[in-house]
């Protein structure tokens, strides 16, 4: 058995006639809405990206108002019961083509119905317990700003903790760098004797370069005087072996 006829079906409805769109365009948007409570189908229609879907919200906020004002039903309770597009008259058109021919140009039209109803008795028990499950805008600030207040308590505890830990560390720091009076004055002389060891040896260092630098030039003066002697040595050789020839001579003569 068929449901009843669209025009029978009961509801507040609205109709827009003559839309200048195809009804195929127009169902699409329709079925986005079609079942859903009427804010749903406000929201939707809001950011639909279809051109449909201007037309169709101006047709729903007229049905909402109808049932309003002239059937008395409350705005919270309606959903879209029923929603469909007819199709109306053609606007022909002609537009030339190539050799003297002529092409049909269909501008379609559509006649767009929405019907709101008041919703049945368990679909609206099922809304009513979502609505009290869900915070009213004042308990969701209420609960917001106690967040807020336990975060920052939180916070503030949290820093006066890491406050007080550090402090302690720095205490602890303090006591660890305290020094007895005797151990101070220990300290003192300590530092003094070990000034006077580094310019002792200081002096040293000193003298020891001193002794270098004299045997350096002990070591450079050597060698010189060893060459004189060597020269000394070899003219005197030199005379010995001129006077032996002489000496020769003087025996031969002698002997002749």
């Amino acid at each position: 058995m068929t449901g009843p006829k669209t025009n029978e079906r009961p509801g507040t409805r609205a109709e827009a006639r003559y839309i200048r769109m195809s009804a195929t365009k127009a169902c699409a948007v329709l079925d986005l809405i079609r079942g859903l409570d009427v804010a749903q189908a406000e929201q939707v229609l809001q950011f639909c990206e279809r051109d449909a879907a201007i037309p169709i919200r101006k047709c729903l906020a007229s049905a909402i108002a109808n049932a309003e004002h002239n059937d008395s039903q409350l705005v919270d309770e309606l959903y879209v019961s029923a929603c469909y597009a007819d199709e109306g008259p053609t606007l022909k058109r002609w537009r030339p083509r190539a050799r003297g021919r002529a092409t049909r140009i269909r501008k379609r039209t559509c006649h767009i119905v929405v019907i709101v109803s008041r919703m049945p008795e368990d679909l609206l028990e099922r809304q009513r317990a979502r609505d009290e499950a869900k915070p009213s805008n004042r308990a969701a600030r209420r609960t917001g700003q106690q967040a807020q207040a336990a975060r920052r308590e939180r916070v503030a505890r949290s820093r006066a903790a890491a406050a007080e830990a550090a402090g302690e560390h720095d205490h602890e720091h303090e006591h660890d760098e305290e020094v007895p009076e005797d151990a101070a004055d220990e300290i003192e002389a300590d530092e003094i004797e070990t000034d006077e060891v580094d310019e002792i040896e200081v002096d040293d260092t000193e003298v020891d370069e001193v002794e270098v630098d004299e045997v350096a030039e002990v070591e450079d003066v050597a060698p010189e005087a060893e060459a004189e002697e060597a020269v000394e040595e070899a003219q005197a050789s030199d005379e010995a072996s001129a006077e032996e020839p002489d000496d020769a001579a003087t025996d031969e003569s002698e002997t002749d």
